[in-house]
């Protein structure tokens, strides 16, 4: 999606470039143990490859140019899709010749059979009731829950709806009604439907369980900030909805977490320019501004109107992780607050020492930072307890040394730092931005997607960052317009404060004469079982290439094209079933919502709107896809 362009931190704490300079001159970047983990951080510094000779010689057929050496290990054994044949119909996406695709539900679609759908006419757009109960629009991270936890053919798909754009919503660049408002509104939030596969297609079916979850759905909130003054309004109004849901997690225990993104852009004032004028510091470090993002909300919902003082904490009421139970179509959405408040891109939970849930999450923008949370003691005895294990933990923030280690950073009350400014704990999560800043926490670039591989490596998807004006740890170049991805180990099984840190992949490094393996702007990540790493993009790529999503092999540098998507849009989200032989993708935003571009999934007629949808992807042999 369009992110947002400001830079937000102006805590002046050392950048991840100063660090990893330093790093590279001290040559320790490179942590890994034997000979092929030394490969495993090969990145260029002022033109200069990190690589060094000794790795470089492992193996004279290795493909030194790229971000590592590229060794076939049978990991990845589709066909890729070349660039050449990638780039030739920007209308409808391209596929390995190894692969199939099918479309379900698009935007618009009704979450349950039989209801009034929405199919892409530019005259007959929803209504805000009508768009309540269908499809939404921004299609994003998503998770399959199956059914029995075992089905490969039915269950519940949890699937975010990050933003849409009012020309492309509405049909026009602002709203003139408080209707066109919750059109806009109902169309983001989450969407849970179920899905059964029949004859080879995947459809939804009735049940209780489906539902949509929008801004204007009641929710409610647990841990440190659950009651605190900075949620409260003056109008006493309902807690209500989620908004630009971008990235996901799913629990241990079975249920869905669904991650506010760029919620201050749906904020705006009344006031017009002269509102910035009196902005607060914490406003300004979370990127409030008098038009946001132009939605134009407040004009119809004094809800999103950073000038009505009836409504000054509505602000705080987003920015949160929500858990969501898919199987429940009763349950309150729960935003839990002991996760922090910043711009949630996504959040990896995996299961550490003493059975505790760890969850690793970035803050998606310029210079912002990587956060760690871990339970107080185990998942499973907290729940048999009726205790959340999202309510008691540890928040932490990530400091990265130039030796290529680094140190998690408790946000608590009880740090003398924090006590000086900061009333309780319920602030401290408020305002965790300003929290990390004071910690001295290292801005990164654009930490998006977390994910977790099966030797327990975390691996962090940095975006990109044009502002970035020097190298540094973590961030191996300036600019850094095409982004990387960073591997992490953690101590002590996920649940220490002490961490190492190299860089596997470096997007401008596969932008070389005839690299097949080009890609830039990483976004959605996701470790398969067997180590592979799928990655799915969001930016402008080289070579005329459209989004894509592409699968590596971390230990070897062996990165193949999977699928493109049309043009204008982004590649996202990605799940899958038990056995792994179907996999879930999204395409958002396609063509922009211009129908001259693409009208995917539509067939090609130049007038319907193209509809973000989710994509099933399985393997021709009927095997593991990625295989």
């Amino acid at each position: 999606m369009p992110h947002d362009d400001k830079v937000c931190n102006r805590s002046g704490n050392r950048p991840l470039e100063d660090v990893l300079k330093a790093s590279l001159s001290r040559r320790n970047v490179l942590k890994r143990s034997a000979v092929l983990s030394a490969a495993g951080f090969v990145g260029t510094f002022m033109g200069e490859s990190l690589l060094s000779k000794g790795v470089a010689a492992v193996s004279s057929a290795g493909r030194t140019s790229g971000t590592l050496l590229a060794q076939s290990t049978g990991l990845l054994n589709f066909s890729a899709v070349k660039i050449a044949d990638a780039v030739g119909d920007p209308a409808v996406p391209t596929i390995s010749s190894d692969y199939q695709y099918d479309v379900v539900i698009p935007w618009g679609q009704s979450i349950q059979p039989g209801g009034p759908s929405y199919t892409g006419a530019p005259s007959t757009r929803p209504s805000s009731a009508q768009q309540a109960n269908q499809i939404g629009i921004g299609h994003d991270g998503m998770w399959f829950f199956a059914k029995d936890g075992t089905s490969n053919t039915e269950g519940m798909l949890c699937i975010n709806h990050e933003f849409g754009r009012n020309s492309h919503v509405l049909g026009k660049d602002a709203p003139e009604s408080l209707e066109d408002v919750r059109l806009s509104q109902h169309a983001h939030g989450v969407s849970v439907v179920a899905l059964k596969k029949a004859d080879g297609k995947w459809n939804r079916v009735a049940s209780d369980n489906s539902r949509r979850i929008h801004v204007n759905t009641p929710v409610t909130y647990s841990g440190p900030a659950a009651g605190h003054p900075l949620l409260q309004n003056s109008a006493n109004n309902q807690f209500r909805g989620t908004v630009n849901n971008c990235a996901n997690g799913y629990t241990p225990w079975g249920t869905y977490l669904t991650c506010e993104e760029n919620f201050n852009g749906y904020f705006g004032s009344t006031e017009g320019e002269v509102f910035n004028t009196s902005l607060t510091p914490e406003q300004e470090r979370y990127g409030f501004d008098f038009d946001g993002f132009g939605y134009g909300w407040e004009n119809f919902d004094e809800r999103f109107n950073l000038s009505n003082p009836d409504y000054a904490n509505e602000q705080h009421r987003f920015g949160w992780i929500v858990e969501i139970d898919p199987e429940d179509g009763s349950q309150t959405p729960v935003k839990r607050t002991a996760l922090g408040r910043f711009k949630h891109e996504g959040i990896a939970v995996t299961v550490g020492s003493g059975g505790r849930a760890v969850g690793y999450m970035g803050d998606d923008q310029r210079f912002d930072y990587c956060y760690k949370f871990v339970s107080q003691t185990s998942w499973r005895s907290m729940r048999a307890r009726g205790l959340s294990p999202l309510d008691y933990g540890k928040l932490y923030v990530a400091k990265f040394n130039e030796d290529g280690t680094g140190k998690w950073m408790e946000l608590t009350i009880r740090n003398p730092e924090l006590r000086a400014q900061f009333k309780d704990q319920g602030e401290v999560m408020v305002f965790a931005r300003v929290a990390a800043d004071i910690l001295g926490a290292t801005p990164m670039d654009r930490p998006e997607w977390t994910t977790i591989g099966p030797n327990g490596h975390i691996f962090w998807a940095m975006t990109n960052n044009s502002r970035r004006e020097t190298p540094g740890p973590g961030s191996p170049q300036a600019p850094n317009p095409d982004g990387h991805i960073l591997e992490m180990v953690d101590s002590n099984n996920h649940t220490g404060t002490d961490f190492t840190w190299t860089i596997p992949f470096i997007a401008s490094e596969t932008h070389g004469e005839g690299d097949e393996t080009t890609f830039s702007d990483p976004d959605g990540l996701w470790a398969d079982p067997d180590g592979r790493l799928f990655i799915e993009t969001d930016g402008g790529q080289q070579k005329d290439l459209n989004n894509q999503m592409l699968v590596a092999d971390p230990k070897t540098g062996e990165i193949r094209r999977m699928f493109t998507g049309v043009a204008g849009d982004e590649i996202t989200g990605v799940a899958v079933t038990p056995d792994r032989k179907t996999m879930f993708i999204n395409t958002q935003h396609p063509g922009n919502g211009d129908p001259t571009l693409t009208n995917f999934p539509a067939p090609t007629d130049g007038v319907t709107i193209p509809r973000d949808c989710t994509i099933v992807i399985t393997k021709k042999d009927g095997g593991i896809v990625g295989s």
